[in-house]
Formats: structure tokens, C-alpha cells, sequence
């Protein structure tokens, strides 16, 4: 099973020191953190792609290309990348330059994205949200055949006898498809073979167990070997030492953040209690110490078969020591428990 990190590089002011954080001192500080989390032998780091405000990065691709050259082992994966609002070609030319930076080391997961902001920004209609997301990946699952392709979709110019270069490291680029509970969309990555991460950040582990079984059991119906699925969750995750001091360290960065993104949605503020109860065993929300949070991914690994745990620990923006330490005991003390 694997273990990583994921991120996407939340944007907060220190709420002790009042210092101002800004996009240039966060991605500086995502480049030390990505490096750590290979230093400590994790197996794979995401970053995700927003277009707001509250979050430093745009661009996933870019950050990935820097994090290449400084990192060894660990797999560089977006978390998404919004293949809705994107151009496939230039997407796949980007993450094969990584590939090859990085000596075969870049994933991409394709997602439709939980923001809207990307859709007008590069001129999409918002009402097309779905055809978008099914015609893209069309086109790029044969970009990732590396040959001469001819394509016609809806929404792109076409494609005449045209090969895309350069070409990933050994021709294939792994790609997951990341999804938030939708059946529609669970059911497109099980008939596709594709592998499938499910972004579980609220509510309980539980709840999301049958849309995980309607994947096997599609996956399977359309004649793929159960051997060869891959499945994910990326969680909302905090640790300390002891896991007493969680609430102080975190809590009001947390609650900071879901109540930005909640005003837009129409959410009630969100309380102590709330993160008390996604703290417990089922809970959404996986906050303790090195052991609890070891016990936590086990219970989810045998609920849902995982293959990967993505442990999203930069929602809210909490300091940078905070992270780099959550990134040191994931490493040092979560993940040799769990392997």
C-alpha cells in the first residue's frame, strides 16, 4: 500500500503571529516540503490546481517540474488537474516533460474539479461541465498511445495524423481519476480500467463503502483483472506527536478555511464539534497521533481494499513547521506501521 502526501497549497495568514503568508512564501515552502516527504521515503506527493484567492497554486505541472530535479524516489502527482478546463495536449506534453525530468516518476489525476473559477477564466461553459470532462479524457487516453492520432471531439480542433511530443519516459504516463462521490463518475473510471481515488473529506468512511463496491463490481463487469485496480482516498489529515494538542495547533486553521469555502456555498460555520466527531474511528477527518492515524488507514484499507492513502495536511494553511513536522512523522512513524 501506498502512502503520501497531498496538498494544495492553501494560503493563510499565521493566526498566533498575524504574519501575512503570501503565493511566493507558500510555493517556496511546498518546494522544502516535497522534498522532505521523499527524504522520508513517501511514496508519492499530489498537489492540486485551483484558481482563487486562498490557494498559491495554479499551475500543479509547474510545481511538479521544480520538485523533479530536487527529488529522488517520490511519485509527483497532481491532485487534480481540472482536465475539464484544460487542453489535453498541453497537458500531456507537460506531465511527459515532468516524466522525463523526473526519470519516469509523474502521475496525473484528472478530475472535473469541486471550483468553478477555471471554467470562465479559460472560456468554458459551465453548463457543459460534464461533456468536457468525457470528451477530454477521450482524447487523452489515445494521447497516451504515442502515435500518430486522428481525433475529432466537440469542444477542440481536431487531430490529423499529428503525434504529440515529447513522449514519457517508457511511453505511458499513469493516470488516476479522482472523483468526490458521484456514481456517474465512479462508473466512467471502473468501465475505463482507470485507477480511482475518492476524495473523502467529510461525513464518514462508512458512507462512501458502497460507491467504492459499485467501482469493483463495474470495474470487473467491464472484463478488467481485479489485480490490476488501484484504489485511493485523499483525506483531510493532522498529526501530533500525542495528539493531544490537534484542536489548538489546527482546529482554527481548519475551521478558517472551511468557513471561506463555505460562505461561497452556504454552509453553516463550522464548530469544534463537527471536528470532534470526523476525528472518531468512521470519521471523515483523520486527526491524531502516529499510532491512531496508522490505525485509521488500516480500517480504511480493509474497508475499501486501498491500494493508496493520500494524507491532505496544508487545508487550512497551518504553519510551515507544523507541516514539515506532520511530514517527518508521517514518514518516520505512520507508514512503517502501516507497510
Amino acid at each position: 500500500m501506498e502512502i503520501g502526501i497531498g496538498m494544495f497549497g492553501d494560503i493563510s495568514d499565521n493566526l498566533k503571529t498575524g504574519e501575512p503568508m503570501t503565493a511566493q512564501k507558500r510555493l517556496n515552502e511546498l518546494l522544502q516540503q516535497i522534498q522532505l516527504a521523499d527524504q522520508v521515503g513517501l511514496d508519492v506527493y499530489s498537489i492540486g490546481e485551483h484558481h482563487r484567492p486562498d490557494y498559491a497554486v495554479a499551475s500543479p505541472e509547474i510545481v511538479l517540474a521544480a520538485a523533479a530535479s530536487t527529488t529522488k524516489n517520490i511519485k509527483l502527482s497532481s491532485g487534480v488537474s481540472v482536465l475539464s478546463s484544460a487542453d489535453p495536449v498541453k497537458l500531456y506534453q507537460d506531465f511527459s516533460t515532468i516524466d522525463l525530468i523526473s526519470n519516469g516518476r509523474a502521475e496525473i489525476t484528472l478530475g472535473r474539479g469541486s471550483f468553478i473559477e477555471s471554467f470562465p477564466l479559460f472560456g468554458y461553459n459551465l453548463e457543459e461541465y460534464d461533456g468536457l470532462f468525457s470528451e477530454k479524457l477521450d482524447l487523452m487516453l489515445k494521447l497516451d498511445e504515442n502515435k500518430p492520432l486522428t481525433w475529432k471531439g466537440k469542444y477542440r480542433a481536431p487531430l490529423y495524423s499529428q503525434e504529440v511530443w515529447p513522449h514519457p519516459v517508457h511511453n505511458h504516463l499513469d493516470m488516476w481519476i479522482a472523483v468526490g462521490g458521484t456514481p456517474a463518475s465512479i462508473k466512467r473510471a471502473a468501465v475505463l480500467g482507470l485507477p480511482l481515488v475518492v476524495a473523502i473529506i467529510g461525513g464518514t468512511l462508512s458512507q462512501f463503502k458502497r460507491l467504492v463496491q459499485y467501482y469493483k463490481d463495474e470495474y470487473i463487469a467491464a472484463g478488467h483483472d481485479p489485480k490490476n485496480m488501484h484504489i485511493g482516498i485523499h483525506s483531510h489529515t493532522f498529526i501530533t506527536e500525542t495528539g493531544k494538542d490537534i484542536e489548538d495547533k489546527f482546529f482554527p486553521y481548519y475551521a478558517a478555511q472551511m468557513n471561506r469555502i463555505g460562505r461561497d456555498r452556504g454552509w453553516q460555520p463550522y464548530t469544534a464539534g463537527q471536528f470532534h466527531f470526523s476525528s472518531t474511528k468512521d470519521g471523515a477527518l483523520f486527526a491524531g497521533d502516529p499510532n491512531e492515524i496508522a490505525d485509521k488507514i488500516l480500517y480504511a484499507k480493509e474497508m475499501f481494499d486501498l491500494t493508496r492513502f493520500l494524507a491532505q495536511i496544508d487545508v487550512g494553511g497551518a504553519p510551515h513547521e507544523d507541516l514539515m513536522k506532520m511530514i517527518e512523522l508521517v514518514g518516520d512513524k505512520v507508514a512503517p506501521q502501516v507497510r
